[in-house]
């Protein structure tokens, strides 16, 4: 029987490189996005246009992929603004994907995964730890999202297991467009790179690799928590006087 994995915005950058592994290791992959299917889709993924923030998009998403054994949530946007400065729509566009689809898609799943067993992997984000300027509403968003997993993991086991992956800088277009916002994004790109003990940016397959090994069963043993994979950015002082 095939094992089937949806994957949550898996038509680009991170999603893109889940889908991509996971095809890979012989997962069928079911992904989805809010508009028309792109065009360089990994051959045998099903792509799926719907929103999970609405019951229309969670339940075409599930129907489409049938029974579930890993369910990975990537989808997420970002506003970059202070508290004082968000809209309430500001606010709805972060929390309805970031943290209501994510939460739409595991209680979704859940019941079918507490009876027959399964994984669910969430990306959260090193932001819900230690606050990026101008990112109010994505950084509580990312928080949200570890507490979540949390939850899921001591709520839903032992057939189920829960975890999150807390992503640094990793670079696809969401990263550069924030390189962009700075005053000077060269400088930017620089000062941040200076602050990766392993002397570079992360890449999509970082993640994936990680997602990948935790849908194993060699990960069966690990539940619950939140995985950092920043390069050793989050490790480093930043009074530390060679990181400048």
């Amino acid at each position: 029987m095939d094992k089937t994995a949806i994957v949550t915005g898996g038509g680009r950058g991170i999603g893109r490189a889940i889908v991509v592994r996971l095809l890979r290791d012989g997962w069928r992959v079911v992904t989805c996005g809010r508009g028309a299917e792109p065009e360089d889709l990994p051959a045998g993924a099903i792509w799926v246009q719907g929103d999970v923030a609405t019951s229309e998009g969670w339940a075409a998403l599930l129907s489409a992929a049938g029974p579930v054994q890993a369910l990975v949530n990537n989808a997420g946007v970002q506003v970059e603004k202070t508290v004082i400065d968000s809209t309430d729509a500001d606010y709805d566009q972060v929390m309805d994907v970031n943290c209501r689809g994510t939460f739409n898609m595991c209680r979704a799943v859940l019941p079918r995964m507490t009876d027959q067993g399964g994984a669910i992997v969430n990306i959260g984000s090193v932001s819900g730890v230690v606050s990026d300027p101008t990112m109010a509403l994505y950084n509580a968003s990312k928080a949200f999202v570890h507490a979540l997993t949390r939850s899921i993991a001591v709520d839903h086991g032992p057939n189920v297991r829960c975890n999150a992956i807390r992503p640094g800088w990793i670079m696809t277009a969401m990263a550069e467009d924030a390189f962009a916002l700075a005053r000077d994004p060269d400088a930017a790109r620089s000062d941040a790179l200076a602050r990766h003990p392993v002397g570079r940016f992360g890449k999509p397959e970082d993640i994936a690799n990680m997602v990948a090994w935790l849908l194993t069963d060699e990960a069966s043993y690990i539940s619950g928590e939140c995985f950092t994979i920043d390069g050793g950015m989050t490790a480093a002082s930043p009074l530390n006087p060679g990181l400048f």
